[in-house]
């Protein structure tokens, strides 16, 4: 039997039956919700300011319960695979694996609010996008396209959902890691993004709609929420991940200075990306736990990063099945 070495051992190869165990997996982390499945949902697939050129209903409308959870379950298979190739690509760990699809999947599954169709999960395609785009400029000999074009990205992903502008922010972070000061590069993103939103703003002008335009920018005053509406139960499914990605932190801590330049620079990337995502939830009115998806990319990085170098078999595989073992449990409850 492939697991009878224990699940990290068995995804730490690039073995082609890991792919059918990854969609086991994704249904087993679901089964709490498919044996609870909600009366109805309702989310929006734009924000309301796109909405306005952009008719689209809003999901409930669209999809029932199952068909939500469904397609979700898809997106995030399909999300799994191309971030594991991305990270593989970029050598974030000692050797190719499939252990960041895993943890990509494990990380998707936190809360029952991660399984249905939302806002981040269709966000998350252009959050691998882009950090694909980051983890090549240090490479290129000028960074002034990809900047124009992570710009755009952002401006899209951010008509999707208005959190993701805060990504903005990465644009000039990344180029402080990866390269040296060019006023071009620096700009190149802004323009890419303002692209996007002046022909948005030429189409609210037509329609003689131009005060709504203005308030898209509303939500950039929002203070930060003191109070998140999730429960306090709910918290205690995050102590096992946040016990991962301390162990995760010690890991590179102990050989930061013996990895390759790129992959320091790429951690670091990745740990702003982390942030940023988190706090950007006081852009948004209303806050639901779906939010939180925006980090799982660069999370389960550090998770992987730690299972990939993790020496004990007895403490990483036990650790990893309280993990996953400890998510099914707080969903059932």
């Amino acid at each position: 039997m492939p697991l009878a070495k224990g699940m990290i051992n068995q995804f730490r190869s690039l073995n082609p039956v890991n792919i059918l165990i990854l969609v086991a997996y994704t249904i087993f982390m679901r089964l709490a919700i498919i044996f609870n499945m909600p009366a109805e949902l309702n989310f929006e697939f734009l924000e309301p300011y796109a909405r306005f050129f952009i008719p689209v209903p809003d999901g409930g409308s669209l999809f029932s319960p199952s068909a939500s959870l469904f397609f979700a379950t898809l997106i995030i298979f399909a999300q799994a695979m191309i971030f594991n190739r991305v990270v593989n690509n970029h050598g974030l760990l000692a050797k190719p694996t499939y252990l960041p699809a895993l943890l990509y999947i494990t990380g998707a599954s936190l809360f029952t609010q991660f399984f249905f169709l939302c806002p981040p999960l269709i966000c998350n395609f252009l959050l691998i996008w882009i950090m694909d785009k980051f983890l090549k400029i240090g490479k290129s000999q000028n960074a002034m396209m990809t900047m124009f074009d992570v710009g755009m990205i952002i401006a899209i992903g951010s008509l999707i959902y208005f959190p993701f502008i805060v990504l903005l922010l990465m644009l000039w972070l990344s180029l402080l890691l990866y390269r040296g000061f060019n006023w071009r590069e620096w700009i190149a993103g802004i323009i890419g993004f303002l692209t996007i939103f002046f022909f948005l703003a030429v189409f609210y002008y037509w329609n003689d709609n131009l005060n709504q335009f203005y308030k898209i920018w509303s939500p950039l005053t929002n203070k930060f929420p003191s109070v998140l509406q999730i429960k306090y139960d709910d918290y205690l499914v995050l102590v096992p991940t946040a016990v991962i990605m301390v162990l995760a932190a010690f890991q590179l801590r102990d050989n930061f200075f013996r990895s390759f330049v790129s992959t320091r620079k790429a951690f670091q990337m990745l740990f702003f990306m982390f942030v940023l995502t988190i706090i950007s939830v006081y852009t948004k009115p209303g806050f639901r736990v779906y939010h939180f998806l925006l980090s799982v990319p660069p999370g389960a990085v550090m998770l992987a990063y730690y299972f990939s170098n993790a020496k004990k078999r007895w403490f990483y595989e036990s650790l990893f099945v309280l993990f996953a073992l400890s998510i099914q449990y707080f969903l059932f409850v």
